[in-house]
């Protein structure tokens, strides 16, 4: 799980919301852990949060905002190696590049994204 001192629980809630394609609550659960995570660590779930928000913003049909979200997510999620906060960092940020392509060239989007738990 995280590298820092974050409510487990809240997080673990998050992504499991989101790998349910809950992605509004999701968002409300991991901004919970974000308010109280320290500084260096806080771009890293505003990225997991900025996934979140693009994909319901795809779901609402908002392209334009779910394209500029997703390439703030994969740039603040580009600045952590990969297995932080317990996740595999690459398998999102290719899945989310996949996102970006077919957004940007009008194309069918892949299956949604997953966070994947290193276990």
């Amino acid at each position: 799980m995280p590298q820092y001192r974050v409510d487990f629980e809240q997080y673990r809630e998050g992504v499991e919301l989101f790998n349910r394609a809950a992605f509004f609550e999701a968002h409300e659960a991991l901004e919970d852990v974000w308010r109280a995570a320290p500084r260096p660590d806080k771009k890293f779930l505003q990225g997991l949060i900025q996934v979140a928000v693009a994909l319901h913003h795809h779901g609402n049909g908002n392209l334009a905002g779910a394209r500029s979200v997703l390439r703030r997510a994969s740039r603040n999620l580009s600045l952590y190696p990969e297995g932080f906060g317990g996740i595999h960092s690459a398998r999102l940020l290719h899945s989310i590049s996949e996102w970006q392509s077919a957004l940007d060239q009008g194309t069918p989007v892949p299956a949604l994204p997953r966070i994947i738990v290193i276990r």
